[in-house]
């Protein structure tokens, strides 16, 4: 038996890495351990260290055990109804891939995006993508004002261009040593990043859809990379919409939006949902421009969704 790394999932089967050679076989799921979770689509995820039983050749295995995670990203598929799905596991810092225009990142999926990495201890930083492209009037005020939302809200942000090599090297003192995980929106960018970053990684690049001014998928699978600077790099599919997990009570979900819990200390009540409570230290903020108003608005509507398992 060995230990070693998931870095591949393609359905049933998983890609294992073991050791300084980076030695990668192919790997099928033990019975018990599938059966013993039935909450996710993925018992297994890339990223987790797990134990191997190799067949006699040890050109192939058996996964029968799955070491403790420090952390994991999970998230509801917006076509599952009862399970949900983990992006990625055991990670030192998630890169959340933005871009403000073809296409337009909604700000509803950065905020339910942040809020599950504020859940699950993961640091986070926000890459606005396409820098290059932000010439005109309008997008110079777009650029602006997110800006000024994610300021307040004490994340550090960092603007790159993959076809200019604006700001690759401060993105990859970022990362280096690191395991890191890509996310975004299809069509942000994320793959043609990766291949910048290190340009012996050959993951896939796509077009942008004209007729519908949205990504088209390039990455199907979750797929670890070795970065040759050092560290590890996790790029995953396009995603849509970002469900999330019920695993927190309502009154809870204010702790994960750092400028909210700043301000709920001038609250005269405790507890208070900032929602209706007269001197709400959290509302008085949003009024006088501390708290961007999308961030509430954002709040409000994770927790006065009426479905009590899974929020979307």
């Amino acid at each position: 038996m060995k230990t070693g790394l998931v870095v591949k999932h393609t359905g049933i089967q998983y890609i294992v890495q073991f050791g300084e050679t980076h030695k990668r076989i192919n790997c099928t799921l033990r019975g018990k351990l599938r059966l013993k979770d039935d909450k996710t689509t993925n018992p297994i995820a890339v990223g987790d260290i797990v134990d191997i039983d190799f067949d006699e050749n040890e050109e192939s295995g058996a996964i029968v055990n799955v070491h403790s995670r420090k952390n994991y990203i999970i998230r509801k598929p917006s076509n599952l109804s009862k399970q949900a799905h983990i992006v990625a596991a055991n990670v030192d810092i998630a890169f959340l891939v933005v871009t403000l225009a073809l296409p337009e990142t909604k700000l509803e999926f950065i905020d339910r995006f942040l809020l599950t990495t504020e859940a699950y201890h993961i640091p986070t930083i926000i890459i606005i993508n396409k820098i290059d492209l932000y010439k005109n009037k309008l997008l110079k005020t777009t650029l602006a004002e997110f800006k000024d939302i994610y300021t307040k809200a004490g994340y550090e942000m960092l603007e790159v261009s993959a076809t200019e090599n604006i700001n690759i090297n401060k993105l990859k003192d970022m990362m280096k040593n690191k395991v890191s995980v890509f996310l975004g929106n299809s069509g942000v960018g994320k793959s043609t990043l990766i291949n910048t970053i290190d340009d012996t990684q050959n993951a896939r690049t796509g077009k942008i859809s004209v007729a519908h001014k949205s990504g088209m998928h390039t990455t199907t699978f979750y797929e670890m990379f070795n970065l040759d600077f050092g560290g590890y790099i996790i790029d995953t599919p396009g995603l849509k919409g970002f469900g999330l997990i019920a695993e927190f009570a309502n009154e809870e979900l204010y702790h994960f939006f750092p400028e909210i819990f700043k301000f709920s200390k001038n609250c005269k009540y405790n507890p208070c949902t900032h929602t209706h409570e007269p001197q709400c230290g959290v509302k008085t903020a949003v009024d006088n421009g501390y708290i961007p108003i999308s961030r509430y608005i954002n709040y409000l509507k994770i927790i006065t969704d009426d479905n009590t398992k899974y929020r979307y």
